[in-house]
């Protein structure tokens, strides 16, 4: 699994978000990569919504829908409506699980014989439908 941290610069939240996915990976081995975004362009590019913005395999779990690629601050609802800076603990462990059942999934199916640009049915969806995939 590949994590990626996009932030602005000098987020307040970077050191949060990555406290935070160490507590969810509760010992695992995963590099997590921290990525600064500077420009409109670049976010867009990487899909990031906002600051701090956690890719799973190239995916945000937490992505809403309609929101616009931009470099701003980004906030989160807690299990209990809070709005946080970041994902919590938990919301954390439960993209971690499912982005393993996916590459689960994934790791079975064979990959798409033609590029996603030229399958634009199954973009961004692995064969199991059940989750967006970077594989796919």
């Amino acid at each position: 699994m590949r994590i990626t941290v996009l932030t602005v610069p000098d987020c307040p939240n970077a050191p949060v978000v990555r406290e935070r996915i160490t507590t969810a990976l509760d010992g695992r081995a995963v590099q997590v990569e921290l990525v600064e975004v500077t420009e409109d362009a670049e976010a867009a590019r990487w899909g990031m919504t906002g600051s701090p913005t956690v890719l799973l395999d190239g995916v945000d779990p937490f992505a809403a829908a309609g929101a616009v690629p931009s470099v701003s601050c980004r906030l989160y609802r807690d299990e209990d409506g809070r709005i946080e800076g970041a994902p919590s603990v938990t919301a954390l462990r439960d993209a971690l699980a499912g982005a393993d059942a996916g590459m689960e999934c994934c790791a079975r199916a064979a990959p798409p014989s033609q590029s996603t640009e030229e399958q634009p049915s199954r973009r961004g969806t692995c064969p199991c439908a059940k989750r967006p995939c970077g594989r796919w």
